[in-house]
């Protein structure tokens, strides 16, 4: 029997052909006697038990943060490019839904970060910049109240597993698996040979200051939400986690994701 009673399908305006996806998964759900609500992701229904996000990872990490307080698991199909936090992708959807419908899936909850404890929060990765483009920022690092290092760059990333391998991969940081309890640190560009990235325990309390006679920086949530002059944040494990819909394959899940997706391991004279 489905465990899903009324499913929401949550869509971004601009996307291609996302009104024609929408329809399609609408009357799939209709010839099992499912109800569904379809709403634009600026407006998302909130009395459902699934989201099926219809986009490509810009929507879906929007509808995660949306949706991730409501305890409101979602489903990726991608109408992207990349697509890395989907499950299916155009033509997959009949026999995804039918997974979904047959109870062949598992419910994956990924950490989320907390911007200053205030409501905000993140799915891949909060970025900390200058709020002048031009310029490096200075910043001070500290865990738990101690300082961990000064750090001269154009910025500095800190991510969940699940953002280590966006931003955080280009910048030269390292991939974590995405049931990791760990949290990554990355700058950008930093103006010495010896500036690394560094894996902490997620239970870290970050805290990121300007320094006193240096300019306010500017902050970036999942590269979707920015917040102008701030001189000091606190980061933190969000209390509430993303609940993402895997469905049930007959591969190795992430690495196969890291194979197909990002060509990893492959031969590049191939």
């Amino acid at each position: 029997m489905n465990k899903f009673k009324k499913i929401g399908i949550v869509y971004k305006q601009e996307a291609t052909n996302v009104l024609a996806v929408c329809e399609k998964i609408e009357k799939f759900f209709q010839s099992k006697q499912i109800v569904t609500n379809v709403s634009e992701i600026n407006n998302p229904e909130k009395e459902i038990d699934l989201a099926i996000i219809v986009g490509g990872d810009g929507t879906i990490l929007r509808a995660a943060r949306f949706f991730a307080p409501l305890n409101i698991p979602i489903f990726g199909i991608n109408v992207g490019r990349l697509g890395f936090l989907a499950q299916v992708k155009i033509n997959e959807i009949e026999a995804g839904l039918e997974k979904i419908v047959n109870n062949e899936f598992k419910i994956d909850e990924r950490l989320m970060l907390s911007l200053n404890k205030n409501g905000t929060i993140a799915l891949n990765d909060i970025v900390v910049k200058s709020s002048n483009s031009s310029k490096t920022v200075e910043l001070m690092v500290y865990l738990n109240n101690k300082l961990v290092c000064n750090y001269f760059a154009d910025g500095m990333i800190i991510a969940t597993p699940t953002g280590s391998t966006a931003y955080t991969l280009s910048a030269g940081g390292p991939v974590l698996e995405p049931s990791l309890d760990a949290i990554v640190l990355v700058p950008i560009c930093p103006h010495t040979l010896n500036a690394r990235p560094l894996v902490i325990p997620a239970d870290e309390e970050i805290e990121i200051r300007s320094k006193e006679d240096k300019e306010p920086f500017t902050v970036y949530v999942d590269g979707q939400v920015d917040i102008c002059g701030q001189k000091n944040i606190m980061i933190t494990k969000a209390t509430k986690k993303a609940k993402i819909v895997l469905l049930n394959k007959d591969d190795d899940g992430f690495y196969t994701i890291l194979r197909e997706k990002l060509n990893w391991g492959k031969d590049p004279r191939a």
